[in-house]
């Protein structure tokens, strides 16, 4: 949820957005790609027992905030190098804006039925790293994939995002000045409605008078375009089966209307669209975005699907990814479609 928070005219004060939904899936996903090997063995996580916590964000005339504050356990199965299985949990109590990621209290144990092995101290050592590492990835992502909700810009023009000084002591300016960077060409063409409830257009014009018709004018946004191919072990009407029934394979809460004109909404919200053509077993196009992109703009996206025999190429183009978005949404594809369809259903 974004709320907005304005005087009058057209100076945009202060937004705050929940992202304790997308913050709870993502460590899910990060945490369950944890794996460590070594002489002792492997251990990887395999179950997320406790993800207990919160996340917002808080835009302050430009000055962005970060609050966050969970509790996780996980559960790891550990495979000796003589084959034998032990099993244990990790559990980090501490992971919050408050703390330095090398503050955090990562405790490793064996479940009670366990006998003694070098797989603990395996992961004690690599795996909290490993974790610890990953929990870091989630901080940068959490900054990198909402800043771009957040930074708004107001009647004096676009304010570049301030870190707290707490966030200053984690980031280095060079890694702050590479984060602007990213955004700086995404700036918004279009009028602001959906999420952005009350403001009705937003400007990087001159400064704008109290007349509201002064704050009119829009600008446009630069785009890319990609295209990506994958080879699916499977006939073309189950991968086509596949791509229109998403929840699935998304394995989260998702609704889908698998028609023309059928809207769809999948990973917690993060993803939306509608199918604008469904050619069955044969072509998928649709209107897609991810909900951090300029309010209401969508990008294209065509699936084409070629039957080989006993496997099937999909060829997907990509039109109108916001500039700066484009390896975020290849991986994401790659990542939360190819990969996961792969995973789900072995093909």
């Amino acid at each position: 949820m974004l709320r907005l928070f304005y005087f009058s005219g057209c100076d945009l004060i202060r937004t705050e957005r929940d992202v304790s939904g997308w913050s709870s899936e993502r460590l899910r996903q990060l945490l369950l790609a944890v794996r460590v090997e070594g002489p002792e063995g492997i251990c990887q996580l395999t179950d997320i027992s406790k993800l207990d916590g919160e996340a917002s964000i808080n835009n302050r005339k430009g000055k962005l905030i970060f609050f966050y504050e969970w509790q996780l356990r996980a559960s790891w199965l550990g495979t000796s190098s003589g084959g034998l299985k032990y099993r244990g949990t990790i559990e980090v109590l501490n992971l919050s804006d408050e703390n330095d990621m090398d503050d955090l209290d990562i405790s490793v144990s064996l479940c009670k039925d366990q006998p003694d092995t070098p797989l603990l101290n395996l992961m004690k050592k690599t795996g909290v790293n490993e974790v610890r590492r990953v929990l870091g990835e989630y901080i940068r992502q959490l900054r990198s994939e909402f800043s771009l909700g957040m930074i708004l810009p107001t009647a004096d023009g676009p304010k570049r995002p301030q870190e707290t000084k707490k966030n200053q002591n984690q980031t280095s300016k060079t890694q702050v000045d590479e984060h602007l960077q990213m955004f700086k060409p995404l700036i918004l063409d279009q009028e602001v409605t959906s999420d952005l409830c009350m403001l009705q257009q937003i400007s990087p014009a001159p400064r704008c008078s109290s007349s509201p018709a002064s704050c009119s004018t829009g600008v446009r946004i630069s785009t890319s375009t990609f295209d990506l191919k994958e080879t699916f072990q499977t006939s073309v009407d189950e991968l086509y089966r596949t791509f229109v029934n998403q929840e699935v394979f998304t394995r989260s809460a998702a609704v889908v209307d698998a028609r023309r004109g059928g809207r769809f909404q999948l990973l917690d919200g993060n993803v939306s669209g509608e199918f604008t053509q469904l050619v069955p077993d044969r072509r998928i196009e649709m209107r897609w975005r991810f909900r951090t992109w300029p309010s209401e703009h969508y990008a294209t996206i065509s699936l084409d699907l070629e039957d080989q025999g006993d496997e099937t190429e999909l060829r997907m183009e990509c039109r109108g990814v916001p500039a700066g978005e484009e390896d975020s949404t290849r991986e994401g594809f790659n990542r939360f479609y190819f990969q996961a369809i792969k995973q789900t259903f072995g093909y």
